[in-house]
């Protein structure tokens, strides 16, 4: 038998982890060997090995190939929005949302990582790099608001590393909700990060981020400073309100 060209070889490749990602996405990733990937792909248990070493393997590089494009994108947002690194943070935080819905491969893949796979035995090692990718992208927040801050569009005072943690929660939050029932609300429609609000309340951290949250913070001046006073009124507690 001849043996297969590289590009072949990547297509076979692409062709494994399309379908492994469909099958694990219909039966959870546990439930799911790679036997039966092999067998629906049309492939050889041989040439599942030949490409991965084991399921934990084929998962992160489905991971990483849906990953890979977003600093492709931050080099693409720098280019259209020179000298404003909040704008270029706004549009990435919106494409995740929304890629989230239009691309089926991404709503896939998050589906499976919030509600589909379950990082024990051989998994463990996938959760360890999840872990790694999450402290990646608080690092990758954080920088880019340290850019805004030199830019001087937001506070010098702001606490980047909380605010980077409370803006990555809300994005995985809204996407973990999102996915478990889609009905519940329109995760493409204007999200609240569009919203100037979202931003104020941003921009808020080093002043509320750990006090308690009363009943009434407009009418309690003596625990919540005005500033954010000002920014729990109106259109923000809207913008929280109608996610």
């Amino acid at each position: 038998m001849a043996r297969k060209t590289k590009q072949e070889a990547q297509e076979t490749r692409q062709h494994i982890l399309d379908v492994a990602l469909r099958l694990f996405s219909q039966q959870g990733v546990s439930s799911t060997s790679l036997g039966e990937i092999a067998k629906a792909a049309g492939v050889t248990r041989g040439a599942i090995y030949w490409h991965f070493k084991d399921k934990s393997d084929l998962f992160s590089e489905i991971w990483e190939l849906s990953e890979s494009n977003i600093g492709e994108l931050e080099l693409e947002y720098q280019a259209k929005f020179p000298g404003d690194p909040l704008s270029v943070l706004r549009e990435i935080l919106i494409h995740v949302l929304e890629s989230t819905v239009t691309e089926e491969r991404r709503r896939l893949l998050m589906e499976i990582i919030f509600h589909k796979c379950e990082f024990v035995g051989e998994m463990a090692v996938v959760q360890q790099a999840q872990r790694n990718l999450c402290l990646e992208s608080y690092d990758r927040i954080e920088q880019t608001l340290k850019h805004c801050i030199e830019a001087k569009m937001l506070p010098a005072d702001l606490m980047t590393r909380r605010a980077a943690i409370i803006m990555r929660g809300y994005i995985s939050g809204l996407m973990e909700n999102w996915l478990f029932a889609p009905q519940s609300f329109d995760l493409k429609k204007k999200p609240a990060i569009t919203s100037p609000s979202y931003w104020r309340c941003i921009s808020c951290v080093p002043r509320f981020v750990t006090l308690p949250l009363p009943n009434n913070p407009e009418s309690d001046s003596r625990i919540f400073p005005g500033h954010f006073r000002r920014c729990y009124s109106g259109s923000l507690r809207r913008d929280i309100l109608a996610v």
